[in-house]
């Protein structure tokens, strides 16, 4: 009996196991986070239909970019983000900074600008804004929303994104830019981009 038992067990704690690392890998918006973010748009005039949320905290070969529709509560686009490569950042810890020639990313709320030409991915990318402390240099420092052909549209866990897609923008895929871009044009008030770790 002891014997039949004990595969049972051994499966059972692997299961779970692995069912609480992928919540921990896969959590994806902090309902705090969501709540908040839609309190700033509201009081501050940006569009409240939707958000994009951007966790550092998550694998960089996991999707950690989230598109939040706030009525229909739940997330129509996610996909990989790059960060930064400056400071000693490596796939696994990235190092985040406001200094200007740092190549890092920066933490914060931004305010999504106008959209313009890019020579990378599908060649649009849109201007950001930094609204924080953490973030405030953001436009000097010429950090854009963009895409690069090189960031793959699924997720590539348990590898990391390679360095060197990013000098401080979030950079996603050409598919998930294609999503972005259809979403911005649309817009008739800002769109809040809040990257958090």
């Amino acid at each position: 009996m002891l014997r039949l038992l004990i595969p049972f067990c051994f499966l059972l704690l692997c299961t779970c196991s692995n069912a609480g690392k992928k919540n921990a890998v896969y959590a994806k918006i902090d309902s705090t986070k969501i709540a908040e973010a839609f309190n700033y748009c509201k009081k501050n005039g940006f569009d409240t239909t939707t958000a994009f949320f951007v966790d550092m905290a998550i694998h960089s070969g996991e999707n950690r970019f989230f598109v939040w529709d706030f009525a229909a509560k739940k997330i129509l686009h996610e996909g990989l983000c790059c960060h930064g490569m400056g400071k000693g950042s490596t796939g696994s810890t990235p190092v985040f900074s406001n200094e200007n020639g740092s190549y890092c990313t920066s933490l914060g709320k931004y305010k999504i600008g106008i959209r313009s030409y890019s020579q990378y991915g599908i060649h649009v990318h849109y201007k950001m804004h930094g609204l924080e402390t953490t973030n405030s240099n953001a436009f000097n420092r010429i950090v854009v929303l963009h895409s690069y052909y090189a960031v793959s549209e699924k997720e590539i866990y348990p590898f990391h994104l390679s360095m060197g897609y990013s000098l401080g923008c979030p950079v996603v895929s050409d598919g998930m830019m294609t999503n972005l871009d259809a979403l911005l044009k649309k817009k008739t008030k800002p769109t809040l981009l809040w990257i958090y770790k």
